[in-house]
Protein backbone atom coordinates (compact mmCIF):
# COMPACT_ATOMS: atom_id res chain seq x y z
CA UNK A 1 0.00 0.00 0.00
CA UNK A 2 2.90 2.45 1.02
CA UNK A 3 6.43 2.22 -0.87
CA UNK A 4 9.56 2.13 1.39
CA UNK A 5 12.87 4.55 1.04
CA UNK A 6 15.86 3.15 2.93
CA UNK A 7 18.32 5.76 3.55
CA UNK A 8 19.80 3.47 6.14
CA UNK A 9 24.08 3.28 5.96
CA UNK A 10 23.96 6.49 3.43
CA UNK A 11 25.73 9.80 3.62
CA UNK A 12 23.31 12.57 2.45
CA UNK A 13 24.04 15.59 1.25
CA UNK A 14 20.92 18.24 1.79
CA UNK A 15 20.95 18.50 -2.17
CA UNK A 16 20.75 14.59 -2.21
CA UNK A 17 17.95 14.28 0.58
CA UNK A 18 15.62 16.57 -1.25
CA UNK A 19 15.97 14.90 -4.66
CA UNK A 20 15.21 11.67 -3.00
CA UNK A 21 12.16 12.44 -0.42
CA UNK A 22 8.87 12.20 -1.76
CA UNK A 23 7.08 14.96 -2.76
CA UNK A 24 3.35 15.43 -4.92
CA UNK A 25 3.95 17.55 -8.24
CA UNK A 26 1.21 20.10 -7.96
CA UNK A 27 1.50 21.63 -11.44
CA UNK A 28 1.11 25.08 -10.94
CA UNK A 29 2.62 26.32 -13.73
CA UNK A 30 0.71 24.17 -16.21
CA UNK A 31 -2.46 25.12 -14.12
CA UNK A 32 -1.46 29.25 -15.03
CA UNK A 33 -2.33 28.37 -18.62
CA UNK A 34 -6.17 27.40 -17.40
CA UNK A 35 -6.15 29.98 -14.88
CA UNK A 36 -4.91 33.20 -16.62
CA UNK A 37 -8.36 33.73 -18.82
CA UNK A 38 -10.29 33.07 -15.96
CA UNK A 39 -8.33 35.80 -14.07
CA UNK A 40 -8.61 37.89 -17.07
CA UNK A 41 -12.24 37.65 -17.77
CA UNK A 42 -13.07 38.33 -14.07
CA UNK A 43 -11.22 41.41 -14.11
CA UNK A 44 -12.40 42.49 -17.35
CA UNK A 45 -16.50 42.00 -16.65
CA UNK A 46 -16.75 41.47 -12.68
CA UNK A 47 -20.09 39.41 -11.93
CA UNK A 48 -20.95 38.49 -15.48
CA UNK A 49 -18.05 36.50 -15.98
CA UNK A 50 -18.41 35.39 -11.99
CA UNK A 51 -22.26 34.18 -12.99
CA UNK A 52 -20.50 32.36 -16.44
CA UNK A 53 -17.56 31.09 -14.25
CA UNK A 54 -20.11 29.34 -11.67
CA UNK A 55 -22.47 28.25 -14.00
CA UNK A 56 -19.21 26.22 -16.19
CA UNK A 57 -17.48 24.29 -12.94
CA UNK A 58 -19.56 24.75 -10.08
CA UNK A 59 -23.03 23.40 -12.00
CA UNK A 60 -25.04 26.21 -11.05
CA UNK A 61 -25.77 30.11 -11.64
CA UNK A 62 -26.16 31.94 -8.15
CA UNK A 63 -28.60 34.46 -8.31
CA UNK A 64 -27.00 36.09 -5.13
CA UNK A 65 -22.66 36.34 -5.60
CA UNK A 66 -23.12 38.17 -2.38
CA UNK A 67 -24.85 36.14 0.24
CA UNK A 68 -27.61 38.16 2.15
CA UNK A 69 -27.75 38.10 5.35
CA UNK A 70 -31.22 35.83 6.22
CA UNK A 71 -29.18 33.38 4.77
CA UNK A 72 -26.62 33.36 7.16
CA UNK A 73 -29.02 33.68 10.11
CA UNK A 74 -30.84 31.20 8.64
CA UNK A 75 -27.62 28.82 8.22
CA UNK A 76 -26.53 29.68 12.10
CA UNK A 77 -30.27 29.02 13.44
CA UNK A 78 -29.89 25.45 11.79
CA UNK A 79 -26.70 24.32 12.87
CA UNK A 80 -26.66 20.99 14.99
CA UNK A 81 -25.69 21.60 19.14
CA UNK A 82 -22.96 19.75 19.20
CA UNK A 83 -21.48 21.10 15.97
CA UNK A 84 -21.91 24.89 17.23
CA UNK A 85 -20.95 23.80 20.42
CA UNK A 86 -16.95 22.66 18.48
CA UNK A 87 -16.86 25.58 16.32
CA UNK A 88 -17.25 28.48 19.46
CA UNK A 89 -14.93 26.25 21.18
CA UNK A 90 -12.72 26.38 18.13
CA UNK A 91 -13.03 29.98 18.06
CA UNK A 92 -11.97 30.65 21.33
CA UNK A 93 -9.10 29.05 21.67
CA UNK A 94 -8.30 30.20 18.02
CA UNK A 95 -8.70 33.64 19.29
CA UNK A 96 -6.86 33.38 22.61
CA UNK A 97 -3.42 32.35 20.81
CA UNK A 98 -3.91 34.36 17.82
CA UNK A 99 -4.57 37.24 20.13
CA UNK A 100 -1.23 36.70 22.11
CA UNK A 101 0.57 36.71 18.92
CA UNK A 102 0.53 40.74 18.34
CA UNK A 103 3.76 42.52 18.28
CA UNK A 104 4.00 45.45 20.60
CA UNK A 105 5.69 48.56 19.45
CA UNK A 106 9.07 49.04 19.69
CA UNK A 107 10.81 52.11 20.66
CA UNK A 108 15.12 52.68 20.22
CA UNK A 109 16.44 55.39 21.37
CA UNK A 110 19.97 55.64 19.53
CA UNK A 111 20.97 59.14 21.58
CA UNK A 112 19.09 62.27 22.70
CA UNK A 113 16.60 62.81 20.65
CA UNK A 114 17.55 60.05 18.19
CA UNK A 115 14.49 57.59 18.11
CA UNK A 116 13.01 54.96 15.31
CA UNK A 117 10.09 53.39 16.42
CA UNK A 118 8.41 49.97 14.83
CA UNK A 119 4.89 49.84 14.94
CA UNK A 120 2.66 46.76 13.73
CA UNK A 121 -0.72 48.50 11.29
CA UNK A 122 -3.03 46.08 10.21
CA UNK A 123 -4.03 46.08 6.05
CA UNK A 124 -7.28 47.87 5.42
CA UNK A 125 -9.05 45.05 3.90
CA UNK A 126 -8.58 41.23 3.22
CA UNK A 127 -9.98 38.60 1.17
CA UNK A 128 -10.58 35.15 2.82
CA UNK A 129 -10.85 31.94 1.05
CA UNK A 130 -12.62 28.99 2.21
CA UNK A 131 -12.57 25.60 0.08
CA UNK A 132 -15.68 23.50 -1.07
CA UNK A 133 -14.50 20.46 -3.19
CA UNK A 134 -13.91 16.96 -1.67
CA UNK A 135 -14.74 18.40 1.74
CA UNK A 136 -16.44 21.50 3.85
CA UNK A 137 -13.91 23.94 5.67
CA UNK A 138 -15.74 25.86 8.27
CA UNK A 139 -12.67 24.97 10.38
CA UNK A 140 -10.55 26.98 7.74
CA UNK A 141 -13.04 29.99 7.96
CA UNK A 142 -12.02 30.01 11.87
CA UNK A 143 -8.75 29.79 11.04
CA UNK A 144 -8.53 33.09 8.49
CA UNK A 145 -11.01 35.08 10.02
CA UNK A 146 -9.89 35.19 14.02
CA UNK A 147 -6.07 35.66 12.58
CA UNK A 148 -7.43 38.53 10.55
CA UNK A 149 -9.31 40.16 13.34
CA UNK A 150 -6.86 39.76 16.20
CA UNK A 151 -4.89 41.69 13.60
CA UNK A 152 -7.65 44.53 13.96
CA UNK A 153 -8.03 44.06 10.08
CA UNK A 154 -11.42 46.33 9.60
CA UNK A 155 -12.78 44.60 6.77
CA UNK A 156 -12.93 41.48 5.99
CA UNK A 157 -14.34 39.43 2.93
CA UNK A 158 -14.53 36.04 2.67
CA UNK A 159 -15.32 33.92 -0.34
CA UNK A 160 -16.44 30.32 -0.80
CA UNK A 161 -17.92 28.40 -4.09
CA UNK A 162 -21.44 28.06 -4.63
CA UNK A 163 -23.02 24.69 -4.28
CA UNK A 164 -25.94 23.54 -6.75
CA UNK A 165 -27.25 21.30 -3.91
CA UNK A 166 -27.91 24.28 -1.70
CA UNK A 167 -29.43 26.78 -4.12
CA UNK A 168 -26.30 28.37 -5.05
CA UNK A 169 -25.20 29.84 -2.28
CA UNK A 170 -21.61 27.86 0.15
CA UNK A 171 -22.21 25.24 2.30
CA UNK A 172 -24.23 26.16 4.87
CA UNK A 173 -22.08 25.02 7.65
CA UNK A 174 -19.82 27.73 5.69
CA UNK A 175 -22.07 30.22 6.38
CA UNK A 176 -22.82 29.31 10.17
CA UNK A 177 -19.12 29.73 10.69
CA UNK A 178 -19.24 33.25 9.10
CA UNK A 179 -22.59 34.36 10.97
CA UNK A 180 -20.35 32.87 14.41
CA UNK A 181 -17.55 34.96 13.40
CA UNK A 182 -19.62 38.44 12.56
CA UNK A 183 -18.77 38.13 8.99
CA UNK A 184 -21.17 39.58 6.77
CA UNK A 185 -19.37 40.06 3.45
CA UNK A 186 -19.86 36.86 2.34
CA UNK A 187 -19.58 35.43 -1.58
CA UNK A 188 -21.04 32.60 -3.42
CA UNK A 189 -17.76 32.45 -5.33
CA UNK A 190 -14.65 29.59 -6.10
CA UNK A 191 -11.52 28.91 -7.00
CA UNK A 192 -9.38 30.99 -9.07
CA UNK A 193 -11.73 33.39 -9.88
CA UNK A 194 -12.52 34.25 -6.17
CA UNK A 195 -9.02 34.87 -6.40
CA UNK A 196 -9.37 37.24 -9.02
CA UNK A 197 -12.51 39.32 -7.65
CA UNK A 198 -10.65 39.86 -4.39
CA UNK A 199 -7.27 41.03 -6.52
CA UNK A 200 -9.18 43.57 -8.83
CA UNK A 201 -12.58 43.84 -7.53
CA UNK A 202 -15.76 43.30 -9.24
CA UNK A 203 -18.15 45.59 -11.25
CA UNK A 204 -21.92 44.42 -10.48
CA UNK A 205 -23.86 42.80 -13.58
CA UNK A 206 -27.61 42.33 -11.63
CA UNK A 207 -29.41 44.88 -9.51
CA UNK A 208 -28.57 43.02 -6.63
CA UNK A 209 -25.01 43.46 -6.67
CA UNK A 210 -25.12 47.15 -6.65
CA UNK A 211 -22.63 49.09 -9.21
CA UNK A 212 -19.87 47.26 -7.00
CA UNK A 213 -19.99 43.77 -6.38
CA UNK A 214 -16.86 43.50 -4.61
CA UNK A 215 -14.49 46.32 -3.60
CA UNK A 216 -10.38 45.08 -3.95
CA UNK A 217 -8.56 43.52 -0.96
CA UNK A 218 -4.87 44.17 0.04
CA UNK A 219 -4.27 40.81 1.25
CA UNK A 220 -5.87 36.96 0.02
CA UNK A 221 -5.71 33.97 2.29
CA UNK A 222 -6.81 30.97 2.50
CA UNK A 223 -5.84 27.11 1.05
CA UNK A 224 -7.66 25.55 -2.29
CA UNK A 225 -6.88 23.90 -4.94
CA UNK A 226 -3.86 23.75 -8.00
CA UNK A 227 -5.82 26.60 -9.81
CA UNK A 228 -6.46 28.95 -6.45
CA UNK A 229 -2.44 28.41 -5.85
CA UNK A 230 -2.27 29.59 -9.36
CA UNK A 231 -4.64 32.26 -9.06
CA UNK A 232 -2.49 33.37 -6.70
CA UNK A 233 1.12 33.23 -8.00
CA UNK A 234 -0.81 35.83 -11.24
CA UNK A 235 -1.84 38.18 -8.37
CA UNK A 236 1.02 38.19 -6.18
CA UNK A 237 1.76 41.81 -6.43
CA UNK A 238 -1.50 43.17 -6.75
CA UNK A 239 -2.56 41.77 -3.87
CA UNK A 240 -0.64 40.16 -1.06
CA UNK A 241 -0.57 36.46 -0.57
CA UNK A 242 -0.31 33.67 2.52
CA UNK A 243 1.08 30.96 -0.13
CA UNK A 244 0.50 28.86 -3.09
CA UNK A 245 -0.83 26.00 -0.94
CA UNK A 246 -0.51 22.39 -2.16
CA UNK A 247 -1.07 19.10 -1.41
CA UNK A 248 -1.76 18.58 2.44
CA UNK A 249 0.86 16.40 3.69
CA UNK A 250 2.10 15.18 7.23
CA UNK A 251 5.43 13.84 8.75
CA UNK A 252 5.65 11.34 11.47
CA UNK A 253 9.43 11.23 12.91
CA UNK A 254 8.82 7.69 15.24
CA UNK A 255 11.08 5.50 16.94
CA UNK A 256 10.55 1.59 19.14
CA UNK A 257 8.46 3.58 21.73
CA UNK A 258 5.77 4.87 19.22
CA UNK A 259 2.17 3.16 18.96
CA UNK A 260 2.05 2.05 15.34
CA UNK A 261 -1.78 1.95 15.38
CA UNK A 262 -1.76 5.83 16.99
CA UNK A 263 0.75 6.44 13.74
CA UNK A 264 -1.68 5.02 11.27
CA UNK A 265 -4.42 6.35 11.73
CA UNK A 266 -2.92 9.89 11.90
CA UNK A 267 -1.45 8.88 8.01
CA UNK A 268 -4.58 8.16 6.97
CA UNK A 269 -6.64 11.38 8.22
CA UNK A 270 -3.98 13.56 6.21
CA UNK A 271 -4.67 10.91 3.03
CA UNK A 272 -8.54 11.16 3.22
CA UNK A 273 -8.38 15.06 2.47
CA UNK A 274 -7.24 14.20 -1.28
CA UNK A 275 -5.78 11.10 -3.83
CA UNK A 276 -2.34 13.90 -4.05
CA UNK A 277 -2.26 13.97 -0.49
CA UNK A 278 1.34 12.97 1.26
CA UNK A 279 2.02 10.43 4.18
CA UNK A 280 5.14 10.33 5.38
CA UNK A 281 6.73 8.07 8.22
CA UNK A 282 10.47 8.38 8.83
CA UNK A 283 11.73 6.24 11.58
CA UNK A 284 15.14 3.65 12.41
CA UNK A 285 12.54 0.86 13.44
CA UNK A 286 12.12 -1.86 11.51
CA UNK A 287 9.75 -3.45 13.86
CA UNK A 288 7.54 0.21 13.95
CA UNK A 289 7.72 0.04 9.69
CA UNK A 290 6.25 -3.36 9.63
CA UNK A 291 3.66 -2.74 12.24
CA UNK A 292 2.66 0.34 10.51
CA UNK A 293 1.91 -1.20 7.19
CA UNK A 294 -0.01 -3.92 8.73
CA UNK A 295 -2.17 -1.55 10.54
CA UNK A 296 -2.40 0.33 7.24
CA UNK A 297 -3.69 -2.18 5.78
CA UNK A 298 -6.13 -2.93 8.51
CA UNK A 299 -7.73 0.23 9.16
CA UNK A 300 -7.60 2.20 5.52
CA UNK A 301 -9.94 -0.22 3.70
CA UNK A 302 -12.32 0.65 6.68
CA UNK A 303 -12.29 4.42 6.54
CA UNK A 304 -15.08 6.22 4.51
CA UNK A 305 -13.09 7.51 2.05
CA UNK A 306 -11.17 4.49 1.12
CA UNK A 307 -10.67 4.98 -2.47
CA UNK A 308 -8.86 8.21 -2.05
CA UNK A 309 -6.79 7.12 0.72
CA UNK A 310 -5.33 4.58 -0.91
CA UNK A 311 -4.98 6.33 -3.94
CA UNK A 312 -2.98 8.94 -1.66
CA UNK A 313 -0.81 6.28 0.51
CA UNK A 314 -0.06 4.56 -2.83
CA UNK A 315 1.23 7.30 -4.53
CA UNK A 316 4.58 8.81 -5.29
CA UNK A 317 4.69 11.37 -2.38
CA UNK A 318 3.98 9.02 0.53
CA UNK A 319 6.57 6.46 1.73
CA UNK A 320 7.79 4.86 4.61
CA UNK A 321 11.46 6.44 5.18
CA UNK A 322 13.86 3.87 7.01
CA UNK A 323 17.20 5.60 8.47
CA UNK A 324 19.78 4.70 10.71
CA UNK A 325 18.27 6.49 13.96
CA UNK A 326 16.59 9.45 15.43
CA UNK A 327 19.34 11.53 14.34
CA UNK A 328 19.68 11.01 10.61
CA UNK A 329 15.33 11.16 11.29
CA UNK A 330 16.03 14.46 12.76
CA UNK A 331 18.03 15.31 9.41
CA UNK A 332 15.42 13.98 6.83
CA UNK A 333 12.42 16.25 8.42
CA UNK A 334 14.15 19.34 8.20
CA UNK A 335 15.16 18.69 4.57
CA UNK A 336 11.45 17.47 3.78
CA UNK A 337 9.95 21.13 5.73
CA UNK A 338 6.62 19.09 6.40
CA UNK A 339 3.22 20.63 6.56
CA UNK A 340 2.21 18.90 9.71
CA UNK A 341 5.08 17.06 11.61
CA UNK A 342 4.51 14.67 14.08
CA UNK A 343 6.86 13.50 16.57
CA UNK A 344 6.32 10.26 18.35
CA UNK A 345 10.07 9.64 19.79
CA UNK A 346 11.13 8.78 23.69
CA UNK A 347 12.63 12.16 24.10
CA UNK A 348 9.50 14.13 21.67
CA UNK A 349 9.47 17.58 23.57
CA UNK A 350 12.84 18.18 23.57
CA UNK A 351 12.98 17.09 20.21
CA UNK A 352 10.64 19.62 19.15
CA UNK A 353 12.75 22.47 20.21
CA UNK A 354 15.59 20.91 17.53
CA UNK A 355 13.41 20.90 14.74
CA UNK A 356 14.11 23.82 12.47
CA UNK A 357 11.23 23.07 9.52
CA UNK A 358 7.83 22.65 9.89
CA UNK A 359 4.57 24.13 9.29
CA UNK A 360 3.58 23.32 12.59
CA UNK A 361 4.87 20.03 15.07
CA UNK A 362 2.89 18.05 17.24
CA UNK A 363 4.24 16.38 20.22
CA UNK A 364 3.45 12.75 21.35
CA UNK A 365 1.21 10.27 20.82
CA UNK A 366 -1.84 13.00 22.13
CA UNK A 367 -1.66 16.03 20.08
CA UNK A 368 -2.39 14.67 16.66
CA UNK A 369 -2.83 16.97 13.64
CA UNK A 370 -6.47 16.39 14.02
CA UNK A 371 -6.32 18.38 17.62
CA UNK A 372 -4.15 21.24 15.34
CA UNK A 373 -6.71 21.18 12.34
CA UNK A 374 -10.00 22.26 14.42
CA UNK A 375 -8.99 22.81 18.40
CA UNK A 376 -5.19 23.33 19.46
CA UNK A 377 -5.39 27.08 19.47
CA UNK A 378 -2.77 27.04 16.62
CA UNK A 379 -3.67 27.67 12.86
CA UNK A 380 -3.67 24.74 10.19
CA UNK A 381 -2.88 27.03 7.09
CA UNK A 382 0.25 26.15 6.99
CA UNK A 383 3.19 26.11 4.41
CA UNK A 384 3.22 22.88 2.31
CA UNK A 385 5.29 21.58 -0.80
CA UNK A 386 8.82 22.23 1.68
CA UNK A 387 8.20 25.66 1.68
CA UNK A 388 8.13 25.42 5.72
CA UNK A 389 11.84 25.59 4.98
CA UNK A 390 11.17 29.47 5.05
CA UNK A 391 7.86 30.10 5.30
CA UNK A 392 5.24 30.47 8.35
CA UNK A 393 1.54 29.26 9.02
CA UNK A 394 -0.84 31.72 8.64
CA UNK A 395 -0.82 34.44 12.01
CA UNK A 396 -1.67 37.78 12.65
CA UNK A 397 1.74 38.52 11.13
CA UNK A 398 0.09 37.89 7.83
CA UNK A 399 -2.60 40.87 8.25
CA UNK A 400 0.16 43.30 9.75
CA UNK A 401 2.70 45.84 8.70
CA UNK A 402 5.72 46.90 10.19
CA UNK A 403 5.92 50.61 9.65
CA UNK A 404 9.16 52.37 10.82
CA UNK A 405 8.64 55.88 12.50
CA UNK A 406 11.83 58.24 12.48
CA UNK A 407 11.87 60.91 14.99
CA UNK A 408 15.06 63.19 15.33
CA UNK A 409 15.79 66.78 16.52
CA UNK A 410 17.60 69.41 15.09
CA UNK A 411 20.63 68.69 17.62
CA UNK A 412 20.46 64.51 16.80
CA UNK A 413 20.40 65.17 13.39
CA UNK A 414 23.39 67.77 13.41
CA UNK A 415 25.48 65.08 15.18
CA UNK A 416 25.52 62.82 11.77
CA UNK A 417 25.32 65.90 9.04
CA UNK A 418 28.67 65.62 8.36
CA UNK A 419 28.85 61.75 8.00
CA UNK A 420 25.61 61.39 6.24
CA UNK A 421 27.15 63.57 3.40
CA UNK A 422 30.35 61.70 3.48
CA UNK A 423 28.50 58.60 2.78
CA UNK A 424 26.21 59.97 -0.17
CA UNK A 425 28.95 61.61 -1.76
CA UNK A 426 30.58 58.19 -2.00
CA UNK A 427 27.32 56.79 -3.31
CA UNK A 428 27.61 59.85 -5.86
CA UNK A 429 24.25 61.21 -4.63
CA UNK A 430 25.59 64.58 -3.47
CA UNK A 431 22.01 65.50 -3.40
CA UNK A 432 21.38 62.81 -0.70
CA UNK A 433 23.80 64.96 1.11
CA UNK A 434 22.51 68.68 0.12
CA UNK A 435 19.50 67.74 1.81
CA UNK A 436 21.04 67.62 5.46
CA UNK A 437 23.19 70.31 4.96
CA UNK A 438 21.46 72.40 3.87
CA UNK A 439 19.39 72.73 6.57
CA UNK A 440 22.08 73.96 9.18
CA UNK A 441 23.40 77.18 6.76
Amino acid sequence: MIQRIDLRGRTLTRRDLLAVLPRAEVGVDEAIESVAPIVADVRARGAAALRDIAERFDGVRPADLRVPAPALAEALASLTGPVRAGLEEAIVRVRAVHTAQVPPEHSTQLAEGAVVRQRYVPVERVGLYAPGGLAVYPSSVIMNVVAAQAAGVEGIALASPPQKDHGGLPHPTILAACALLGVDEVYAVGGAQAVAMFAYGAAGSEPQDGAVLCEPVDVVTGPGNVYVAAAKRLVRGVVGIDAEAGPTEIAVLADDTADATHVALDLISQAEHDPMAASVLVTPSERLAAAVEEKLTELAVATKHAGRVAIALGGPQSAIVMVDDVEQGVQVVDAYGAEHLELHTADAAALADRIRSAGAIFVGPWAPVSLGDYMAGSNHVLPTGGTARYASALSVLSFLKSVQVVEYTRDALAELADRIVAVADDEDLPAHGEAVRGRFR
